[in-house]
């Protein structure tokens, strides 16, 4: 079984490079959205203790409950602040909870263009997927509040985790991010 966590700012393609790399491994693919959708039909995520709870507590279950399975392995997606200490001891208990199952853990992290992620931030997959973000005023101006407060692309040799890569996918399509992946976990 292998755990792949992509980690990257808003729009830089985590979902949809991980849907490529599903695609070609076979690997469940778990974006961060998937739980924040469900919450926030009751709860804000980012304003509430308890949507922040409940979205915890789905992911907790579900990382659990494929750890303990007889499934390939997960792909998940994550917005990481790199200047939040809390964030690393949660990736760290993601990767040991799978690696108590004896999973490969693997951290990839996207980087792009600021421009370009404004501009993928319109797109159709994206708003497919994710409705929260379709009032595309609103969602650009969440994209430009959180990245104004928050770290979310690493500074060169930062990160502490075992099998990380780093990958500038500002100019790479979705499928070419995930065949680099899938070669780089030996896939």
């Amino acid at each position: 079984m292998k755990i792949v966590i992509i980690l990257g700012p808003h729009a830089v393609g985590k979902m949809t490079v991980g849907q490529e790399l599903a695609s070609i491994t076979g690997l469940k693919l778990f974006h961060n959205h998937m739980t924040i959708e469900i919450v926030r039909n009751f709860f804000s995520v980012h304003d509430s203790a308890e949507g922040r709870r409940l979205n915890s507590l789905f992911r907790q279950e579900i990382f659990e409950a494929v750890a303990n399975s007889d499934l390939p392995g997960l792909i998940f997606t994550y917005m990481f602040d790199f200047d939040d200490p809390s964030e690393y001891e949660y990736i760290n208990s993601i990767i040991k909870l799978f690696e108590s199952h004896n999973a490969e853990a693997f951290v990839v992290e996207l980087y792009a263009d600021f421009n370009i992620r404004i501009e993928r931030n319109k797109t159709e997959n994206r708003l497919l997927n994710k409705p929260s973000k379709r009032d595309i005023q609103k969602s650009e101006e969440l994209f430009r509040n959180l990245e104004a407060k928050h770290r979310l692309n690493s500074n060169d040799k930062e990160v502490p985790f075992h099998n990380y890569f780093k990958i500038n996918n500002t100019n790479l399509m979705p499928n070419k991010v995930a065949t680099k992946i899938k070669e780089l976990i030996a896939l």
